[in-house]
């Protein structure tokens, strides 16, 4: 599968994989800033943004569609930067292929098991009837009845885009990311490990990944080290921007 992707800057590689319901357009700042020092790679993952579209949809397959973007792109030694859904993506791929990167950059997730939590969005999503959709105010008003963060709402629209044929429908691949949305929780079974550097950043007000998460965490990443970004939370590059790039540019 050939994804869709954005690049800036020049030298060292990094990669960088956004989660779920996102795009490659949501690191564009941080890709911005990091791009002054490295070559950065802002990719769409499958059924997500303006990459393909396909029926399977788990990590085992985003793995290896990172592995052919390698590839097809000839970037060598990359580092690789995975948020949530990104962040599990990027794990399973340095598990698989630990010779084909040089650092691991995960983002407030962890490689265990996480419950549902996603029905509501999933829900209210499906609840816009896409073909009485006239602008994105009624697609938004529709969205509230569902989802009463704004900010929330204005993030999942970004995935709201005209079709050639002028009519409003979704980047995202709505359907089967709500048939297979248990996938997105599921833990990491693996024997496993990688043994090079890998930075596992969280949110302080987060609760992804836990204090009891790290015996866990540094079993399959035997380099790993936590850190805490204060007064942030599952979004820590879009809440603490400054400290997170900051943090980012002293581990690479």
């Amino acid at each position: 599968m050939q994804l869709f992707y954005r690049e800036t800057g020049q030298g060292l590689p990094l990669i960088i994989l956004h989660g779920l319901f996102g795009s490659s357009d949501n690191w564009a700042s941080v890709a911005k800033r990091i791009g002054e020092y490295y070559k950065v790679y802002t990719v769409d993952q499958r059924n997500h943004g303006q990459s393909p579209k396909s029926e399977e949809f788990t990590y085992a397959a985003m793995a290896e569609d990172l592995k052919t973007f390698i590839e097809e792109n000839d970037i060598k030694d990359p580092v690789v930067l995975g948020h949530s859904m990104g962040g599990k993506t990027a794990m399973t791929f340095a598990l698989k292929y630990p010779e084909l990167l040089r650092k691991l950059i995960v983002v407030d997730i962890a490689p265990k098991a996480y419950p549902l939590h996603h029905e509501t969005i999933l829900e209210g999503l499906n609840s816009v009837k896409l073909n009485q959709v006239r602008s994105r105010k009624d697609a938004d008003v529709a969205l509230s009845n569902y989802i009463s963060e704004l900010g929330i709402r204005q993030f999942l629209l970004k995935n709201l885009y005209r079709n050639e044929e002028g009519s409003f429908d979704w980047r995202i691949n709505l359907p089967v990311i709500t048939e297979k949305i248990a996938n997105v929780g599921e833990e990491m079974q693996t024997d496993e490990s990688f043994n090079k550097p890998t930075l596992f950043i969280r949110g302080e007000a987060s609760n992804y990944v836990l204090d009891e998460d790290q015996e866990n965490i540094k079993a399959l990443f035997t380099r790993a080290q936590v850190k805490t970004i204060r007064n942030a939370g599952h979004w820590v590059h879009a809440e603490q921007p400054e400290p997170f790039v900051k943090m980012l540019l002293e581990f690479i």
